[in-house]
């Protein structure tokens, strides 16, 4: 699960409002879905894609929790397979590509109406250099780098301990159009 700090973020980058299209590229358990669904409600809609059924599964449970069934629409499919069927979006929150990565940005650029924005989560810095390289030739503008180290309070007998997570890098991108 994508952690609260880095979903806030992450929803902060791509600038969501009430009735924009968002696409969520490797929804997993659908907390960023969640989270977008909340910004772009009423009249938006997200589109949540994952290869592995049980995220499905698991989307579709957290996202009817939060009474965001009818903003939210599941794609049990590859990402890359997945797009030509979506509509055009305001943002896509891109979680995970794996191996695919260069060609979900290539995809994403084309399905993004002008001044959309795209945002990668990554953990692993090879994911992150991807990132950036194909923003940067698909012609993304205000190409934006966050890396961010998140730490915990644990209460322990002698007080607060902070506990450090993995850092995250968060790459962003605005698609513009090419001027002649």
């Amino acid at each position: 699960m994508t952690k609260e700090e880095i979903r806030a973020l992450t929803i902060s980058k791509a600038r969501l409002k009430p009735g924009d299209n968002v696409i969520d590229v490797g929804c997993g358990t659908g907390s960023v879905t969640v989270e977008a669904a909340r910004q772009v409600s009423p009249g938006g809609a997200v589109y949540a894609i994952d290869k592995d059924r049980k995220a499905i599964s698991l989307t579709r449970r957290n996202v009817s929790k939060f009474g965001l069934s009818d903003s939210v629409h599941l794609v049990h499919s590859e990402a890359t397979r997945a797009f030509e069927k979506l509509p055009a979006a305001d943002a896509i929150l891109i979680g995970s590509g794996g191996q695919n990565l260069a060609r979900i940005i290539h995809l994403s650029s084309k399905k993004l109406k002008q001044e959309g924005r795209i945002v990668v989560n990554s953990i692993l810095l090879e994911t992150s250099y991807t990132a950036i390289n194909e923003l940067d030739k698909c012609g993304f503008k205000h190409v934006d780098v966050v890396q961010v180290t998140i730490s915990k309070g644990r209460r322990i007998s002698q007080g607060t301990m902070m506990i450090a997570r993995n850092p995250i890098t968060i790459v962003s991108g605005v698609k513009v159009r090419k001027r002649k």
